[in-house]
């Protein structure tokens, strides 16, 4: 009888630990998606740990502004779009520019998580009812409406803590299992410590890459949508600035930690073979000699969830722009919310039914992002250095550091998005 007490404690105890988590946990249900499982395995099948220290930045950096922007929050109660239109010169054309260029990257993304999803639960199924593949009909397809009717459903909820909860077990599951694969198949620590070394692989789609990483590990969506949702957990500057301080850093180094473990889980079973995967689902060939069918069931159950817990954040974001420039409110009863949520979930449909490339879609989408994040990186530097509109809150001198070194940080990328999508269009 103890020893069952003593479980349920330690269980209670660690699930206390996981629904305590605050709005960080849509800032990793952005970040990471199937984009981003997709991406971190395809280099760490095909350039081993080489693009670790670009991880390491964005990291770094994320977790940087999600402070920032939850700070400005917590210190004027206004959101991001909005104080952008309010307070900086330009501010209206700028807010515009991010509302619609973060739109169309999340909703393309949306496309390609829908698919990949799709395709990643077939193939689970697949593993142990091939007779599935024969069925004749278009399953995938089948699968992902039903995937995003039920998400559907789930939106019009309509509340916050609701979301957070659902977000919560999807991200667990992921983080679970992404970590326990690290169990099975790992990198030689001297692999990890040259991934360290600034390097980018001079070889074809290398750039595309680097831009990618970025686009999926600092994505402009998280920050901004980052004051609504500490707005919607109700805190304030006085009873929760630690707390909003510590989520922000939780979150960053969570993401840090399960995108890390895939493209290490990728280099250690993958890369020393020669065994370079184009996509997720090149995997079902290929790891499970290495790991075995429950280590590759594993990482498929994290990819989806992955995909799942990204979702609901790419569905929301639309609406959560268009509330943030108009008013700083969001209201998920009203119609606007229903319509272009519906609207969204039509869209990410077309990809499946066509039978369109999601990998190709995911990885254009995320060297996409990187375009407008320049212009929220510099906009949250000024809006937290303006001493009228802060109350005499001053941001300590590293966080404008880290904020500026963010800011070129994102200029070279963007700069290398350019030439890698110049040179991708013209190949």
């Amino acid at each position: 009888m103890k020893n069952t007490a003593a479980k349920t404690s330690i269980f209670k105890k660690l699930l206390g630990i996981i629904l305590a988590f605050g709005p960080g946990i849509f800032a990793i249900g952005y970040t990471i998606g199937t984009g981003s499982v997709t991406s971190m395995t395809v280099a760490g099948s095909t350039y081993g740990m080489q693009l670790l220290w670009v991880l390491v930045l964005s990291c770094l950096f994320s977790g940087a502004l999600i402070y920032a922007y939850g700070q400005f929050a917590l210190v004027t109660g206004e959101t991001g779009l909005y104080a952008f239109r309010k307070h900086l010169k330009w501010g209206k054309l700028v807010a515009i520019l991010v509302l619609v260029g973060i739109s169309f990257g999340q909703w393309n993304s949306l496309m390609g998580i829908l698919g990949i999803s799709s395709s990643i639960f077939f193939e689970i199924l697949a593993i142990y009812f091939p007779s599935i593949e024969e069925a004749g009909i278009n399953v995938p397809f089948i699968i992902a409406a039903l995937i995003i009717v039920i998400m559907y459903a789930l939106l019009l909820q309509g509340k916050y803590t609701f979301f957070e909860k659902i977000l919560v077990i999807f991200v667990t599951i992921m983080g679970f299992s992404f970590l326990f694969s690290l169990f099975f198949v790992h990198p030689l620590p001297t692999e990890v410590l040259e991934g360290l070394v600034p390097s980018i692989p001079n070889v074809k789609g290398g750039k595309m890459m680097v831009a990618a990483f970025v686009g999926t590990t600092m994505a402009s969506a998280t920050f901004l949508s980052r004051p609504l949702f500490v707005r919607g957990k109700g805190w304030n500057l006085k009873e929760n600035e630690g707390q909003q301080k510590k989520d922000a850093i939780l979150a960053a180094f969570l993401v840090f930690m399960i995108s890390g473990a895939i493209m290490a889980v990728a280099c250690g079973a993958l890369f020393h073979d020669g065994k370079p995967v184009v996509t997720v689902l090149d995997m079902v060939g290929t790891l499970e000699p290495v790991a075995g069918k429950f280590a590759l069931t594993l990482f498929f159950f994290g990819t989806l969830s992955a995909g799942l817990s990204s979702i609901f954040p790419c569905l929301l974001i639309a609406p959560i722009l268009l509330a943030d420039y108009q008013s700083g409110e969001l209201d998920t009863t009203s119609n606007q919310f229903k319509i272009i949520t519906a609207f969204a979930c039509l869209f990410a449909l077309i990809g499946p039914a066509i039978g369109a490339d999601a990998i190709e879609v995911q990885i254009l989408s995320q060297v996409f992002n990187v375009f407008v994040l320049p212009l929220v990186v510099i906009a949250i530097l000024i809006l937290l250095n303006k001493a009228s509109l802060m109350n005499g809150y001053k941001p300590h001198w590293l966080l404008n550091t880290l904020i500026g070194a963010a800011f070129i940080f994102a200029c070279v990328i963007s700069f290398n998005g350019v030439i890698a999508l110049l040179e991708y269009f013209n190949a």
